[in-house]
C-alpha cells in the first residue's frame, strides 16, 4: 500500500503528533504532512509556529479542552474529521505531543476506520520526552531508575487509579495532567507507601518560552505548586532521577528565605 502522504490520494486523515510545544522538535515527515493539509484539526495548545507550516488556505479549527471546558466532546471532533474528509479533503488531526500518548489518537483512528477512511499516524516526542530533556532530567538512568511509567493524573477518578508500585526507589514515574490535583497525588502516593521525602519535579511549560523546571520533595508537592503558581501546561516527575537535572530546588530556597527573615 502506498503512502497516505502520496499528495495524490484524497480524503484522508493524518494524525500529527505535534511534539511538547517547540515547532523545532516536529519531525521531518510531520512538516511534510502539514504541507499537503487542506484542513488542520489541532489541539488548544498548538504552538501558532507550527500552524504556519500549514498552506495559508487551509482551513484551521480549533478543539481546545481544558479541564473547565471542552469546544467539542470527543464524539464530536471524530465526526467533524470525517465529515471534512469525506469532501475529499487531506485533514491533518495535529496533537500535542504524541497521539498515542494520552491524545486519544487511538479513539480517534477506531472512529476513522468504523467510517471506513484511511487514517495514517505520525508519531511525536511526547511531553515527557521533551520536557524531561529540556530540564536535564534522565528518565532512566543505570544507577538510579530501570522503569519508568506514564499515568494521567485528572482529579476526575484520581482515587479509583491503582498507582501502586509504580514510584518508589530505582523507579521513575511521569505524570501527565495533574498540577489541577498535585496535593491529592502526593497523597496518594505517600499512602501507597512512597518516601515523603522522594524527590519531584514539575516542568512548566517544557521547550516553550517562559519554561520552569523545579523541584521539591513529595510531601510538598501541592505546596510548591501552589506556592509558585504552577499552570498547565505541566507534568510531576517522582523518582530519584530528579536529583540529577537542572531543576531548580524551591524547598531549599524557601527554607533559605525564611532563614534570612528570622
Amino acid at each position: 500500500m502506498s503512502s497516505l502522504l502520496d499528495p495524490h490520494a484524497r480524503g484522508r486523515v493524518i494524525l500529527v503528533g505535534a511534539g511538547p510545544g517547540d515547532p523545532g522538535l516536529l519531525t521531518l515527515r510531520a512538516v511534510e504532512a502539514l504541507r499537503q493539509a487542506d484542513v488542520v484539526v489541532h489541539d488548544g495548545l498548538i504552538d501558532p509556529r507550527v500552524l504556519d507550516f500549514a498552506p495559508a488556505t487551509a482551513q484551521r479549527i480549533s478543539v481546545a479542552k481544558s479541564r473547565a471546558r471542552h469546544t467539542l466532546p470527543q464524539d464530536a471532533i471524530n465526526a467533524l474529521i470525517i465529515a471534512h474528509v469525506k469532501t475529499g479533503a487531506i485533514v491533518v488531526r495535529l496533537k500535542g505531543g504524541d497521539p498515542f500518548v494520552f491524545g486519544r489518537g487511538g479513539e480517534e483512528v477506531e472512529a476513522v476506520r468504523a467510517a471506513g477512511l484511511p487514517v495514517e499516524v505520525i508519531p511525536g516526542v511526547s511531553a515527557a520526552l521533551g520536557c524531561a530533556a529540556d530540564a536535564m532530567l534522565p528518565l532512566t538512568h543505570r544507577d538510579w531508575s530501570s522503569a519508568v511509567s506514564f499515568v494521567a493524573g485528572q482529579c476526575k477518578g484520581l482515587t479509583e487509579q491503582d498507582w501502586s508500585g509504580l514510584a518508589g526507589q530505582g523507579r521513575t514515574l511521569v505524570i501527565y495532567m495533574g498540577v489541577a490535583c498535585a496535593g491529592l497525588i502526593a497523597d496518594k502516593l505517600m499512602a501507597d507507601g512512597v518516601a515523603p521525602d522522594m524527590p519531584v519535579a514539575v516542568l512548566e511549560r517544557g521547550t516553550l518560552k517562559g519554561a520552569r523546571a523545579l523541584r521539591t520533595l513529595l510531601a510538598d508537592l501541592g505546596g510548591m505548586v501552589e506556592r509558585e503558581k504552577v499552570v498547565s501546561p505541566a507534568i510531576i516527575v517522582v523518582g530519584e532521577v530528579v536529583l540529577l537535572s537542572d531543576a531548580e530546588n524551591r524547598l531549599q530556597a524557601l527554607a533559605q528565605q525564611a532563614e534570612a527573615m528570622s
